[in-house]
């Protein structure tokens, strides 16, 4: 396969986009139109093992930049999509509703650990491959008013279980186990191995 100096990046995550530069890899966004229905990717099924819901996400992210790279008429490189989740056993956090649904998110990851996994796939020239990174994060028991200035300060929309890990909910962490780059959202040894089995050069 022949090397490629640049990926094309299908998420509108700035995390990501910035966990890119922190390798030095030089990217060009692939975000979807305003005919696609990007959320709906998103969808939970009945039954979903959280594992499973991650990585069906992150295959059908990948299938429509996929598709929207062809469409577009965009030279060949590299595709990358991601997507991470919270779980707590099989229950699936995704990203809250309003600033309610954040704050009984926060409430059920109080002096707890849960699970984060974020799938990250990459796509070219017809083939793909996908990993997935798994890690765990307990938070400390968190009280009603801090639950409530956090999410008035309105960093949990659009995260994950309604929290950013670099954020100002690094403060609630007491014990971290796996990769903190994927807990905010793209793994990057799983990341870079792919990309270098789909031609990229460091």
């Amino acid at each position: 396969m022949a090397s490629t100096s640049f990926v094309y990046l299908a998420s509108q995550s700035p995390r990501r986009r910035q966990l890119l530069d922190q390798l030095g890899i030089q990217h060009e966004l692939l975000l979807p139109d305003a005919a696609e229905n990007a959320e709906a990717l998103e969808a939970v099924l009945p039954g979903d093992a959280p594992a499973t819901y991650v990585a069906r996400v992150t295959g059908l992210k990948l299938a429509a930049a996929v598709r929207r790279r062809q469409v577009r008429g965009l030279p060949d490189a590299p595709i990358l999509c991601a997507d991470t989740t919270v779980a707590i056993g099989r229950r699936i956090l995704g990203k809250p509703l309003d600033a309610a649904d954040a704050q009984a998110m926060l409430q059920a990851l109080s002096g707890r650990t849960h699970r984060v996994l974020t799938a990250v796939a990459v796509a070219r020239g017809g083939e793909s491959k996908l990993a997935l990174s798994v890690s765990r994060v307990t938070f400390a028991a968190l009280g009603p008013e801090q639950i409530a200035r956090y999410v008035t300060g309105g960093e949990p929309m659009g995260k994950a279980g309604a929290y950013a890990v670099q954020g100002h909910a690094a403060a609630f962490i007491t014990h971290l186990a796996g990769s903190y780059s994927g807990i905010m959202g793209l793994p990057l040894f799983e990341t870079a191995a792919l990309l270098g089995d789909h031609g990229f050069v460091f």
